[in-house]
């Protein structure tokens, strides 16, 4: 019995998870219609922190493509010796440990789990609300939420962000896909289908290492 309940539980975990596939990646009312546990736990996330969703979204997409157990890659010595990884970072949101028992302990919601849709937006709408507080950021403000939320708010007031020259492009990277995002969000419904796209989908024919629709 034991050995029976092993097997199932993760299997029973992941079939849980909700990754969309990367074709809907670039497009917010694909996602939403691929999976709508995204659209209710983004709009829920809104109404209780004040960032607007599609901020949320670009924030999780970014940090994990959508994937609900990311992680750094582990380092091996001479090849084959595993070694720690570089953080603790995991999940939807990257969140790392200290910070996410922080979320925990301030939310009541210790069952939370980083692989999980609704407590991951759930955890970067609360985390913003603080970045809000402490650094007097606007919840409307992807930019500087971004660099509040990859610093940390001690970061964040120090400017170390100043000398990360490639965190300031990728805090624009995000910016600009919140704002797609958003005009997206407008009128969901002139855009082809998830399911029109994925039924269109080209051949790969080996011909190309690269994710449609890069090929």
């Amino acid at each position: 019995m034991k050995i029976l309940l092993l097997i199932f539980i993760p299997l029973l975990i992941n079939a849980c998870s909700s990754n969309p596939p990367k074709e809907s990646h670039n497009n917010i009312c694909h996602i939403y219609e691929y999976d709508d546990d995204w659209e209710d736990a983004a709009k829920e996330s809104a109404a209780r922190w004040g960032t607007p969703e599609y901020i949320l979204m670009a924030f999780i997409h970014q940090e994990s493509r959508f994937k609900d157990d990311a992680q750094p890659p582990r380092p091996y010595a001479l090849g084959f010796i595993p070694l720690p990884r570089r953080s603790s970072s995991y999940g939807y949101s990257q969140a790392q440990d200290p910070v996410w028992l922080e979320y925990q302990r301030d939310t009541g919601n210790s069952s939370a789990r980083r692989s999980d849709v609704e407590d991951s937006l759930d955890f970067i709408g609360w985390y913003n609300y603080q970045s809000h507080k402490k650094n007097r950021i606007s919840r409307h403000d992807a930019y500087r939420l971004y660099l509040a939320y990859h610093e940390g708010q001690g970061g964040f007031q120090r400017r170390t962000y100043l000398k990360k020259h490639w965190l300031l492009k990728v805090a624009k990277k995000v910016q600009r896909r919140a704002y797609t995002y958003k005009q997206q969000l407008k009128n969901c419904s002139r855009y082809k289908s998830y399911e029109d796209i994925k039924n269109k989908r080209p051949p790969n024919n080996n011909s190309c290492n690269a994710p449609w629709p890069y090929c």
